[in-house]
């Protein structure tokens, strides 16, 4: 895979040079809630700024239906990008349309544009080749060299990230690069013990990374919404605490398959539970109660770890060598249901441990809950694209940049 200190060197003054990044951000309205994912593309947008390239920038937001939607406009985040790089960012109001063209043509040596949200064109997106092919041939036009940095969607086969490096040079971005180090410390050159975290809302969509994992991990901590799947596993009560029933048989074969491996599998001791589901507007008081795994009433929803499972949860991270988490062990956007993802991050932050926050929810809840990124060994930008990589999958997106 082609770096960018390679194409750096080679030369790109005054070169029209095409970054796919990911700035998939939240927004509240027009307001970005969190900035990290801008944050992560700007050394390699500075990189070649400074070397006289003339940059544009594209990436997808949000699920628009392949076609224009302000919801989704990408210009806050041009905006913010302006802010971080300390200069004045171009906006085109389209993808490759008359606005692209003007404004990608406008660019002088150093500058650099952000073009409207990929998604808006159905070509993107398309599942057939013919159509995703006849957009990247327009986004091929709007440039002369081509760098995938938005890791976030290296593992969709989309226009941007797929076909687009195939009609250009093509090089890897700073922040692939970096993904691609850790994700590979994390399956090649694994420091023992290796504990993994996962939580988040459904255990569908972490079949495939426990599968996986149980071959290569030592500990395996469940969190979050999906562990009420593994308690109704083991038999327990579970009220109306989120439940994907057709995924139990899966999950008693992974625990069996963890006893005949000697991993070990850490479920929770204890949990909070309340009637109904938090208020995460108003984040009015829930009043939680916090009873044993095995005891949830039939009548409430377990909504975060306890204080018992908070500390159990600690002590198998505090002698890990190498921890990966992926998913909240509860609804952190509300304050009475914070303290489990709070107690993981914390303990993450007190481990020795080669640490990795696997994207998603889980690296918004570091940053919303208030800890500094630089006590975690890496914060990912893709949880998706990690998980997928850790199940052992080709992604499209490195594929396309190792041809």
């Amino acid at each position: 895979m082609k770096t960018i200190d390679e194409l750096l060197h080679e030369g790109v003054e005054g070169k029209r040079v095409f970054v796919r990044a990911d700035l998939n951000v939240p927004l509240d309205g027009t307001t970005i809630t969190d900035d990290g994912r801008i944050r992560a593309v700007v050394p390699t947008v500075k990189a070649l700024a400074d070397a006289g390239a003339r940059v544009v920038v594209a990436s997808h937001l949000g699920r628009p239906k392949g076609a224009p939607d302000p919801a989704f406009s990408l210009a806050p985040a041009a905006v913010r990008l302006g802010e971080l790089l300390g200069t004045e960012v171009a906006f085109a109001t389209d993808t490759v349309g008359d606005s692209a063209r003007a404004t990608v043509a406008g660019l002088a040596d150093g500058q650099v544009a952000v073009v409207e949200n990929l998604r808006f064109n159905a070509g993107e997106t398309s599942k057939d080749d013919a159509e995703r092919a006849a957009f990247a041939d327009q986004l091929a036009a709007l440039a002369d060299l081509y760098v995938g940095d938005g890791f976030g969607a290296v593992h969709r086969k989309h226009a941007s990230v797929f076909d687009l490096p195939k009609r250009l040079p093509h090089a890897a971005g700073y922040l692939i690069a970096t993904e691609v180090g850790v994700l590979k410390k994390l399956t090649e050159d694994v420091q023992r013990p290796y504990a993994v975290v996962l939580g988040g809302a459904k255990v569908s969509d972490k079949l495939g990374v426990i599968d996986h994992l149980l071959e290569k991990a030592d500990r395996i901590l469940i969190g979050g919404g999906m562990a009420y799947t593994f308690l109704k596993a083991q038999g327990h009560e579970v009220g109306i605490s989120l439940l994907q029933e057709d995924q139990v048989p899966a999950v008693l074969g992974y625990l069996e398959r963890a006893k005949e491996l000697g991993v070990e599998f850490v479920l929770p001791v204890d949990v909070l539970v309340a009637p109904a589901f938090p208020d995460l507007k108003t984040k009015a008081p829930a009043n939680p109660t916090t009873v044993a795994a095995d005891a949830i009433p039939s009548d409430e929803e377990g909504l975060d770890i306890g204080p018992e499972t908070r500390k159990l949860y600690a002590s198998k991270l505090a002698d890990a060598g190498t921890v990966f988490w992926n998913g909240p062990m509860g609804v952190f956007e509300h304050p009475d249901y914070a303290e489990g993802t709070k107690a993981v991050a914390q303990a993450l932050v007190d481990s020795p441990a080669f640490t990795v926050v696997g994207g998603g929810d889980s690296a918004a809840a570091v940053r919303i809950l208030g800890f500094d990124e630089k006590a975690f060994g890496h914060i990912s930008t893709g949880g998706g694209a990690s998980l997928e990589y850790l199940e052992g999958k080709q992604l499209p997106g490195l594929v396309a940049l190792e041809d």
